[in-house]
């Protein structure tokens, strides 16, 4: 069992939607004290974008992410009760998630444990980037509306609208629309990746942060994946096979 789940105060922050029908059943664990501030353990409730809201406001800090109930239907296993009984008696799997940094020259920096996307910023023009990877030049140029850089885990998002498939290790490239058909490839994660905008103007992404940053013609891009990872408890329960169809063919 995780140190975590033997103390005798767990300081958890619970973020997300509908959060009142989860409240009542953490007070009801002794051990959990409700904080906005420095908590052990962060509970979202809500679909994947909680998760990541999630992540950006308590960055690294361990999570628990259980879909809300209201818009996401459950299998029988996965009730909120069941699955906060498992967490406390640190019955769940822990899973290490990756992230990814996407930095300018200048220094403007976006974090996201799904994707980075630079996307074009006028939708009637595409854009136009060259790819280092590792410092060797991949492409010398790429006509495309978009460069999706996914984690195995976000790669089950964006990526694979894209690809038609996911990732399970590395580092996926999506190069949507591309004029010459790229379609994909996949790297180490150790890999460090260069993009340089040949013609923008362009925007850059992560997750689903609302805040974006533009990019103009020159601008050099610096994507990693972070040394720092994200423990995640119950990823498995969140991708239930089951409770995905229930949502999928709206059964309540």
């Amino acid at each position: 069992m995780d140190a975590i789940f033997q103390q005798q105060t767990i300081r958890v922050a619970l973020i997300g939607r509908n959060l009142a029908d989860l409240k009542p059943l953490l007070l009801r664990v002794p051990a959990v004290q409700l904080v906005e501030d420095a908590p052990d353990l962060v509970i979202s409730h809500g679909g994947d974008g909680s998760l990541l809201g999630a992540e950006r406001s308590y960055p690294g800090v361990p999570k628990c992410p259980i879909r809300d109930r209201r818009q996401n239907p459950k299998c029988p296993l996965h009730d909120e009760k069941t699955v906060l009984s498992k967490l406390f008696r640190g019955e769940l799997m822990r899973t290490q998630l990756r992230k990814l940094s996407a930095k300018t020259e200048a220094g403007e920096e976006l974090r996201g444990i799904n994707d980075v996307v630079l996307s074009r910023k006028l939708t009637t023009s595409a854009i136009r980037y060259r790819l280092w990877l590792d410092g060797v030049l991949y492409r010398g140029q790429i006509v495309a509306d978009s460069l999706v850089v996914a984690t195995p885990f976000g790669s089950t998002g964006y990526f694979q609208s894209i690809t038609h498939g996911n990732i399970q290790a590395g580092i996926g490239l999506a190069f949507n629309n591309s004029m010459d058909l790229l379609g994909h490839t996949v790297v180490s994660e150790n890999t460090k990746l260069t993009v340089q905008l040949l013609r923008g103007p362009a925007v850059l992404v992560a997750d689903n942060d609302p805040h974006q940053i533009s990019l103009k013609t020159d601008d050099l891009l610096h994507v990693r994946v972070m040394s720092q990872k994200t423990p995640v408890y119950g990823i498995d329960i969140f991708r239930c096979y089951d409770c995905y169809h229930l949502r999928r063919d709206g059964v309540m």
